[in-house]
């Protein structure tokens, strides 16, 4: 890739390396938007600015798109055996000399119990209406999800609010009569949030069939254009994907893939 030009920044994706379950994302990103894809060794600050080695030298970089969690990005301010990160970093951004795309703290927007919401939150502060509908979701501390929930067990996905990685849930479809009782009595004591799982067509050796998808859109552009039509710069993006027939789990962590999602100009 060719150096940037004077005035245009330095900007790249912080991953936590190549053993990372969603790498392929971190390195599919970084390849669209032109940018480098670097891990916490290959940066370092000086003089209250972070560096990227080179092998040209040392370049300044302005910011940051990060797929470290907040725990493990700066070893200076948060998990000293951290070695995903680069020390100091929070310094350099404390002092406003580089951007943090996704800045910290910013995780609790991806919490599930805020996705709910996202449709009044466009509406509230764009004044906007979705294009794209929700998933059905439920949540559990609201009286009337609940029962709707207790009805439907075998027919949902339940999940943790502050779950991840495809643990403490329950699949509906695919639990035992007993899972699905022991489930209950446990959002009986501690009501969860749920969702019915989407699908999109697959093949699998030649043979049409079903799995279970979840898409997370992400704009790699920038531009207004994004918001409303379709940039010629950002055609589509990845959908997560559960590789085996049947399961609902689609996280990369528990054997998840990725397909290719192309959106279509009307």
């Amino acid at each position: 890739m060719a150096p940037p030009s004077v005035n245009e920044p330095t900007v790249v994706v912080l991953t936590p390396g190549m053993y990372n379950s969603a790498y392929f994302e971190h390195a599919f990103l970084a390849q669209q938007m032109g940018i480098e894809l670097v891990e916490g060794q290959d940066l370092f600050v000086k003089d209250h600015f972070v560096y990227m080695r080179t092998t040209q030298g040392p370049r300044r970089v302005d910011v940051v798109y990060r797929r470290v969690d907040d725990d493990f990005l700066d070893p200076t301010a948060f998990r000293p055996d951290s070695t995903l990160g680069c020390a100091g970093l929070l310094d350099v951004y404390r002092k406003g000399n580089i951007s943090l795309c996704n800045a910290i703290g910013t995780g609790v927007a991806d919490d599930k119990s805020i996705y709910p919401y996202v449709p009044k939150m466009i509406e509230f502060y764009l004044g906007e209406t979705p294009i794209l509908e929700n998933v059905p979701t439920y949540l559990c501390r609201d009286s009337d999800d609940l029962k709707y929930v207790l009805d439907h067990l075998g027919e949902l996905v339940v999940k943790e609010v502050h779950g991840a990685g495809g643990y403490g849930m329950l699949v509906g479809p695919a639990s035992t009569k007993a899972e699905i009782e022991e489930f209950r009595a446990a959002l009986l004591a501690r009501p969860k949030q749920l969702h019915r799982p989407a699908h999109a067509g697959a093949v699998d050796h030649a043979r049409p069939s079903s799995r279970a998808v979840s898409r997370r859109a992400t704009s790699t552009c920038g531009r207004l254009c994004c918001r409303a039509t379709v940039c010629k710069r950002c055609r589509g993006g990845l959908t997560r994907v559960a590789l085996k027939e049947g399961s609902l789990v689609v996280n990369s962590s528990q054997g998840g893939g990725t397909k290719d999602t192309w959106v279509l100009e009307a």
